[in-house]
């Protein structure tokens, strides 16, 4: 765990980088009952370019990667859903003969109608509940090809708070014409994975790769418990790593704050981001003081929820003499500087799609100078593919950069790399400069271009001066 235990005099906010390494038994355990559900757009829009053809034969090859006894149902979804295997409308176990009727059905679908994506999560959390007890990894995996053109923003939200820590869903966005935030809306509330299938003819081997990772996960939920000290309350609790994805909202409060992560597979590792509020007029100066007890915790066979982890303690100190800030950790700087990467990513995505070029431009130079000061080389890739050299020498969006293209942009804004091994240090300087959120009051590290809390740009107001720490 990184928590800097030293504050400023006048800090209201701790922070801890809690990083979640999972690592197989010494012994052989028995297996993990798995429930599968594969949803399957078979919107009118999936009639063009071969896309309904394609998507079968992914389905086909999803569906033979699976394991005898798993359950199976598949869920055919369009302006409405309905359980097209098995036959009953619950979930079946897998054997040889289950696997040729499930084919069977997916080779007759046809498309039609829209797509209403809600509808066809709330079927599969329906038939989750009938067929799987607690313990059972429930896993559900499904793709489209556009937009959640017949039901609103509100009514999937709805949906997606009904079905949070309830399972795991994957996402795929196949060709071009969907939209990369709705997918990373679902992603994100349900745990799961969301990539752009651009080119169709690649989902089948996309498939195949994610329903062999599916197979792999041993625990059906896991959580980060938080017993916080009275003076101190929570503020957010973000996943940072491999994927960025906002927490605090799904969190459960019963003495102990339960946080929902997801399910996992061996030798797994993720890192979080857990930040706690304080009255500093209630912290004694330079006396150290357990700010929260932080144990890990998963879900066993009969429901509850048992310590996996030895408990950490995340220790705070305030210090005595005020007018100096005292800077983040490396590891929570880096955090922050990968947070504004992903949002001018998003935002350079968001301004090419509605026209703005000029927006789209100068967002793409903000990223691309972050991902290079990070030594992202991943983003720092797609960056590059979507970019060239404009008239006056400068970086800019190309201009036959394609939807599908600037879509994957957006999806891959949240996904984050490890650290380079050297990357130990902040760069000088880091900490003397701050920036105060006139939305939200939240203050920030001087170069950052985004407030780390609520997202509000800064624009281009020279951060406030802060003298540095002499001691």
């Amino acid at each position: 765990m990184d928590a800097p235990a030293d504050l400023a005099h006048d800090a209201t906010r701790a922070d801890a980088l809690v990083t979640v390494r999972a690592r197989p038994a010494g012994e052989a355990a028995p297996r993990i009952p798995t429930a599968e559900i594969l949803i399957m757009d078979r919107s009118l829009s999936m009639a063009g370019g071969g896309k309904l053809d394609e998507a079968k034969r992914a389905m086909w090859a999803a569906i033979d990667t699976l394991r005898d006894g798993t359950w199976l149902a598949i869920v055919a979804g369009h302006h409405q859903a309905e359980v097209i295997f098995p036959a009953d409308g619950g979930l079946v176990r897998v054997n040889s003969a289950v696997k040729k009727a499930a084919k069977a059905r997916v080779a007759g679908q046809l498309p039609e109608g829209g797509t209403a994506i809600g509808q066809w999560l709330a079927l599969a959390d329906r038939l989750f509940a009938k067929a799987s007890s607690p313990g059972t990894v429930r896993h559900a995996v499904l793709y489209t090809d556009g937009k959640d053109e017949h039901e609103t923003p509100e009514q999937l939200g709805a949906v997606l708070s009904a079905c949070t820590d309830r399972f795991v869903c994957d996402a795929r966005g196949l060709g071009e014409d969907w939209n990369y935030a709705e997918l990373l809306r679902i992603t994100e509330a349900l745990h799961g994975n969301a990539e752009a299938v651009v080119t169709i003819s690649d989902l089948t081997e996309d498939f195949t790769r994610l329903m062999q990772h599916a197979q792999s996960l041993v625990v059906a939920r896991a959580y980060l418990g938080l017993r916080l000290n009275d003076r101190f309350r929570l503020d957010f609790v973000r996943q940072t790593r491999p994927v960025e994805a906002e927490l605090t909202a799904r969190r459960h409060d019963d003495g102990e704050i339960h946080v929902p992560l997801g399910s996992w597979s061996p030798e797994e590792a993720r890192q979080y981001q857990v930040s706690l509020r304080f009255d500093p007029e209630t912290l004694t100066v330079d006396e150290k003081l357990r700010a929260a007890r932080i144990t890990l915790r998963a879900e066993t066979a009969d429901g509850t929820r048992e310590p996996c982890s030895e408990t950490r303690s995340m220790v705070v100190r305030r210090r005595s003499a005020a007018g100096f800030v005292i800077p983040p950790s490396a590891g929570l700087t880096r955090v922050e500087n990968e947070r504004e990467l992903g949002m001018a990513m998003r935002a350079c995505a968001d301004a090419r799609q509605r026209g703005d070029l000029e927006r789209a431009d100068r967002e793409l130079r903000i990223a691309v100078g972050l991902a290079e000061d990070l030594r992202d080389t991943d983003r720092l890739r797609l960056l590059r593919s979507v970019s060239e050299t404009g008239p006056d020498g400068r970086l800019r969006v190309r201009r036959d950069a394609s939807r599908g293209q600037m879509q994957r942009l957006g999806l891959e804004s949240t996904r984050t790399a490890a650290p380079p091994v050297d990357a130990v240090e902040p760069p000088p300087g880091d900490g003397t400069l701050r920036r105060v959120c006139p939305r939200c009051g939240t203050a920030s590290a001087g170069a950052a271009r985004f407030c780390e809390k609520c997202g509000h740009r800064f624009g281009d107001t020279p951060a406030a001066q802060v003298p540095r720490d002499a001691s």
